[in-house]
């Protein structure tokens, strides 16, 4: 018998197989390609027909791994179309390093105790409301929106409605956006649950990953705690997908297949009909959209854990409380943040750049420091003593021969945490001072330092965005933000959105025990409106301003954007290849084509980068149109092309 097998590669079809084999639909198979071997599945479709006859290559095993289902081949069909990538490359998501793990002992799984104990806490009116109304039609597709001040108590609210779904027998996934800090959330699983969850990011060892695949395509492990790409795990009976943090610009994943694993997830939930919570403390445009449209249903959480109040805001206004030179503090700052201390308050320095400055330049030859394969400033890290390229990993010392003479004068210009972790250091030399980024809390020791900042052993936190994302400080009643000016700066279609959300989760890591806190504001900008604006406790003023200006200008939620990426290595060819690409498309596709234009990080990773923008419809013909197209033009040696359905960030 013939039998369709999908190979995990950037094939946009199945390939004819023979086997004498009684094969079905979503059977994992060891076939011959080329002089190799490759794990495929029987797909659910034949290649197309093609009039030439080769001679057809038969199945070498069928492996002893659970069916993939039906559900999902289709899930991963429309995913491929929707995102304009051959089907292999969908394939490929789901297996791990292009192969199924047959069979496990099921002592394999027993660290995954799925013994749930009743849990001993308890649900408050409000909770118990919002719980009732998540858990209305748990037996077939829907979208839930559980929007909540932070601290209100939202994730016992989503356990709650998980525990119900796994004690029916069903499996769970929940999806964090920044995966590589589930130490609290673990505890806070553990607490409720009494078992221990299957944890699934890009650190996990490979016989982790092996053993936690195998789990839950048998069925055996009941939930996974996952980044962006757990939502392709082969799940046997997957009964509920939660989305913690819905708003995170972080589940767009911006390389190799692009995708938003948020949207993504809403479209697996769908095609496995079953139930979808997504869970924020302020939405996303999208997700808000959706609410005002009736299309999902949402619940809300008012009232913060114990009535804690949220924190009160003060602008300190910089034009009459002038900055020394080479400072960034205020007098009036230090003061405020004297009268926490003294109260034993944690503090927060918060400022959104890392490294000690983000522009370095000479006195002399006033050269900047830039990096060579990309076209941007390199940042000065002062703890590794190097300068770094936040994009390709260039590093470089400070040392340069001037063009001038000598060596090169060396001034720093604009702070980033560990600038003003020095001036904070110099402010209060008693107090243990802790730097909260990406730089310092992927270390192992990351969980011992968590443990010091929850137990107030450090007093004052100077930190970047990674702070906002869902961690409970109890002491922590001041937040002091360093320079809102330049983070409300640029020009990115999302840049308002993503400021009420950083502020609001800012804003919720304060205060959260019940005493008072303040929001402090360091500010040049005297529009006072814009920041209370941004932290309004009710997000929907803002956002429904938003979606207005959204509206009249055709913009994302209301059209759909895909951006075509082309880059190279030669900048003058990749501009001629450009406009004869944008002359091939124009009259064929289903929507409106912009550019080309430079893109405004011009030269990335050594290949100079053009970028063309489609809007039109919000359907699936102009994935489509534009798929043809892609098939149909053949680029110059040299160029490649990125597509990005529905992009976030617009580098």
């Amino acid at each position: 018998m013939k039998f369709p097998i999908l190979l995990p590669n950037i094939f946009k079809h199945p390939f004819t197989y023979e086997s004498n084999l009684n094969l079905k639909i979503g059977d994992y198979v060891m076939v011959p390609f080329g002089k190799s071997k490759m794990t495929g599945i029987v797909w659910d479709e034949f290649e197309k027909k093609n009039n030439k006859n080769f001679k057809l290559k038969k199945v070498l095993k069928k492996l002893n791994v659970t069916p993939l289902k039906k559900t999902t081949i289709k899930f991963l069909n429309w995913f491929a179309e929707y995102n304009i990538i051959p089907k292999g490359m969908a394939l490929k998501l789901v297996l791990l390093s292009s192969n199924a793990v047959e069979k496990f002992q099921k002592e394999a799984f027993k660290t995954f105790n799925n013994n749930i104990k009743p849990s001993k806490i308890e649900l408050s009116e409000e909770q118990k409301r919002s719980l009732k109304k998540m858990n209305i039609s748990n037996d077939k597709f829907r979208v839930h929106v559980l929007q909540g001040t932070t601290g209100s108590g939202k994730t016992i609210v989503y356990f709650s409605a998980l525990k119900k779904i796994v004690n029916s027998g069903f499996q769970g996934l929940i999806l964090l956006p920044e995966i590589g800090l589930t130490g609290q959330f673990e505890k806070k699983f553990l607490e409720f649950f009494g078992a221990i969850p299957a944890i699934w990011h890009s650190g996990i060892s490979k016989k982790k990953k092996e053993v936690i695949w195998s789990g839950v395509a048998n069925g055996q492990i009941k939930v996974v705690i996952g980044a962006r790409s757990s939502l392709f795990l082969p799940f046997k009976k997957l009964g509920l997908i939660i989305v913690d943090e819905e708003h995170d610009q972080s589940y767009k994943q911006d390389e190799g297949v692009t995708y938003n694993a948020r949207d993504m997830a809403i479209s697996r939930a769908s095609f496995e009909n079953i139930p979808i919570n997504l869970i924020t403390s302020v939405p996303s445009i999208e997700t808000y959209e959706n609410v005002k449209k009736g299309k999902y249903s949402i619940s809300k959480l008012e009232q913060r854990y114990q009535n804690a109040s949220l924190p009160n805001y003060e602008i300190i206004n910089l034009n009459e409380n002038k900055l020394e030179k080479q400072s960034w503090l205020s007098k009036k700052i230090i003061d405020k943040v004297n009268f926490h201390l003294n109260k034993n308050d944690q503090v927060l320095f918060f400022l959104n750049r890392r490294g000690f400055s983000p522009h370095v330049l000479c006195n002399k030859c006033f050269n900047s420091f830039s990096c060579p394969n990309c076209s941007i400033n390199l940042v000065y890290h002062k703890s590794k003593n190097n300068l770094l390229c936040h994009y390709c990993g260039f590093k470089s010392s400070l040392k340069r021969t001037c063009p001038k003479e000598g060596i090169c004068e060396i001034i720093f210009s604009g702070p980033g945490v560990e600038r003003i972790s020095e001036e904070v250091k110099k402010n209060f030399p008693q107090k243990k001072i802790e730097i909260f980024s990406s730089d310092t809390m992927n270390k192992k020791n990351s969980v011992l330092k968590l443990e010091r900042i929850v137990n107030n052993e450090v007093q004052i936190l100077v930190g970047t965005q990674l702070i906002s994302k869902g961690f409970h400080f109890p002491n922590l009643n001041c937040i002091v933000v360093v320079d809102i000016d330049l983070s409300s700066q640029g020009h990115d279609l999302r840049g308002a959105e993503k400021n009420l959300q950083l502020y609001h989760q800012l804003s919720g890591r304060a205060g959260r025990t019940g005493k008072p806190a303040t929001v402090y504001f360091q500010t040049y900008d005297t529009n006072v409106k814009m920041i209370s604006d941004l932290t309004n406790s009710n997000p929907d003023v803002f956002l429904d301003r938003e979606l207005n200006i959204r509206r009249q200008n055709k913009l994302p939620p209301f059209q759909r954007f895909i951006s075509l990426i082309l880059t190279g290595d030669n900048e003058i060819k990749l501009e001629k290849e450009a406009f004869n690409f944008k002359n091939f498309i124009e009259k064929k596709i289903e929507g409106r084509i912009l550019g080309p234009v430079s893109a405004p990080i011009f030269r990335l990773k050594k290949k100079y980068r053009i970028r063309l923008l489609i809007r039109g419809a919000k359907t699936l013909k102009l994935q489509n149109s534009i798929a043809i197209i892609i098939s149909n033009y053949k680029f110059s040696s040299g160029i490649k092309l990125s597509v990005d359905v529905d992009p976030i960030n617009f580098n």
